[in-house]
Order: C-alpha cells, then sequence, then structure tokens
C-alpha cells in the first residue's frame, strides 16, 4: 500500500559528519520523508546546502529549537561536544597530544543539556519517535574518551540516553562503534549490549551505515523503545544487511 502521509523528520547535528548523510538521505527519500535539519550556524547551513528547510539553532537554549521542531513526527539526534585538539602539539616529539573543549561547549551543556532540551522540546510537540545516536564504551567510567578535555562525554551522552529512556517517547538509542568514513551498505552489521561488542575484533561501524540505521528505525515497530550497540563485520565477510525489520527484532534490551 502506498505511504500517503509523508512523516517530517528534524535531523539535528545535520552539519555534522553522521547528520550530513541522515539528512541527504532523508532528501534522497522526498517520497516518504520531509526532511528537515537543524545546525549552529549559517555556515553549516551553507554547507549541506541551505534550504529553507535547514534551521539555524542553539541547542543549548530550549526557545532557540522550538521552530524547527514544530510539526514533525520524529526526531534523530546527532548532536555532539567536540574536542579540539590544544594547538602546539608536535607529533615528531612524541607523546600524545591534549585536548580541550571550546567554551560553552563542553560534553555537560552540549551532550547533557543539550539533548535533554530537544528532548523536552520534542516530547512538549507531540513527537511519535526519537532516535538518539550515542557511542559504545557508556559502561565504563574509565573510558579513554571520558578523560579527553577532562569532558566525562560518555557519562553526559548516557545520563541523556536514561532520560530519553524515561521520557514516555518511543525512542531508539543507537550506542555506535568506531566511525569510519568508508562506504555504507556492503557489511554484515552487528547489534549487541553492554559494550559485549567492545571485547571482540568487530567494534567499528560506517557513518554511513549508522545513517541508515537511523532512517530504517523510522520505519519499524521493532526498533522502538530499544538501545543496542552497532558495529559491523568487516567487509567481505559475512552478508551485507538488508532487512533491518529483523536486525531490530534482535535486539532485547530497552536501555
Amino acid at each position: 500500500m502506498a505511504n500517503l502521509t509523508k512523516s517530517t523528520v528534524l535531523v539535528t547535528g545535520a552539519g555534522g559528519r553522521t547528520g550530513q548523510i541522515v539528512y541527504k538521505k532523508l532528501k534522497e527519500r522526498s517520497d516518504q520523508y520531509n526532511g528537515r535539519g537543524l545546525v549552529r550556524t549559517q555556515e553549516s547551513k551553507e554547507k549541506i546546502g541551505g534550504g529553507d528547510d535547514v534551521f539555524v539553532g542553539d541547542i543549548r537554549n530550549v526557545d532557540n529549537i522550538v521552530p524547527a521542531i514544530q510539526g514533525i513526527d520524529a526526531l534523530v539526534i546527532l548532536t555532539s561536544a567536540v574536542p579540539k585538539m590544544n594547538p602546539g602539539f608536535d607529533p615528531s616529539k612524541g607523546g600524545r597530544p591534549e585536548f580541550y573543549f571550546e567554551d560553552g561547549m563542553n560534553p555537560e551543556q552540549v551532550d547533557w543539556i543539550g539533548q535533554k532540551n530537544q528532548i523536552d522540546a520534542a516530547k512538549a510537540a507531540g513527537v511519535k519517535q526519537i532516535v538518539l545516536v550515542g557511542s559504545m564504551g557508556g559502561t565504563n567510567v574509565n573510558h579513554p574518551l571520558n578523560s579527553l578535555g577532562n569532558g566525562n562525554i560518555l557519562v553526559w551522552k548516557r545520563k541523556a540516553e536514561q532520560y530519553l529512556a524515561d521520557s514516555g517517547v518511543p525512542y531508539t538509542i543507537i550506542r555506535a562503534g568506531g566511525l569510519q568514513d568508508k562506504e555504507g551498505g556492503v557489511r554484515e552489521l552487528l547489534v549487541g549490549k553492554d559494550d559485549e561488542l567492545l571485547k571482540t575484533e568487530t567494534k567499528t561501524i560506517t557513518r554511513a551505515d549508522v545513517a541508515e540505521v537511523c532512517i530504517q528505525a523510522l520505519q519499524f515497530e521493532e526498533s522502538k523503545f530499544k538501545a543496542f550497540d552497532l558495529a559491523s563485520k568487516p567487509e567481505g565477510t559475512g552478508t551485507p544487511t538488508k532487512d533491518f525489520k529483523a536486525l531490530f527484532s534482535q535486539i532485547t534490551s530497552r536501555f
């Protein structure tokens, strides 16, 4: 049966490397979706095409993001604090680079407050589903990512995930493995829980595959009220995943 009503879907963090792919995929499937994007700067808006459906707003200010969220059916959250490398690091001298977060852009403000604002605004607007992309590693407080810029990024991400799981809004929480900038759709995807995949050799995933899972999650009831880790087998091993309903059906964990 033809889908007579298109879903309006907003992807936040649409100027980011994975967010851009989700936004592009929504636009390519315009028979199914009215795609919208939320970015932080006018520069990012222009980078992804500058259409009227791209909103500029600051997720740290809930009033700022309400216009983008009004009238949407689903929200895909891809915002994240981004650590910057301290200038002056010289790899030739050995040692490890040091990282910092720009003022006002640390994980507590972006990954916790910013995501909480998005969840609150979406709930108030009656959004039917929220897909949140996080990261594997959150079960380990001593994970190296937490030490970057003393940001505790996985701690704050997990706090936002818990807030979403407790919100009452149907949710899909995707905790992605190490992100790769490679072609999507050519690997067998793996789902897990509690960072079990981090103990294996298969703990990476392409950004394009994460983006595809975000959009597929909007299509199946089997993806709702679920949280899972996502990685893939190396290209050339296993069978590329095409049946997403079956993939989501494997998942039993709510958080």
